[in-house]
């Protein structure tokens, strides 16, 4: 079986994969047009998702232990973090489809 502290790492991993790609994809040459930044946009909500199902696991594994305590201490941590992970996961790549969407046109 796998260590449930992975799964927090694996959560805090994917979480920045899913805000350094599109930070990428704004910061890329501008003049350039990136084709690639459709599939890159997947990815980056997958990440997100991912995260958020690790974090999900995490908490299924502190009830089936029954450590009650620890499932109260964190879950409010857990909501905000993930509330704070899809609002700028969305932020990010919607302004890049906003970016490239122009650019496409030109």
């Amino acid at each position: 079986m796998i260590d449930a502290g992975w799964l927090n790492i694996g959560s805090l991993i994917l979480g920045l994969v899913a805000w350094i790609i599109p930070t990428i994809n704004l910061a890329g040459d501008k003049k350039q047009k990136n084709k690639k930044w459709v599939a890159l946009t997947i990815i980056s909500f997958s990440a997100c998702a991912i995260a958020i199902c690790f974090q999900i696991f995490y908490n299924l594994y502190l009830v089936k232990i029954e450590d009650f305590a620890a499932l109260a201490d964190t879950m409010r941590g857990v909501a905000v973090s993930s509330t704070v992970l899809v609002i700028v996961t969305i932020l990010l790549n919607a302004l890049t489809l906003f970016l490239y969407r122009n650019r496409d046109a030109l």
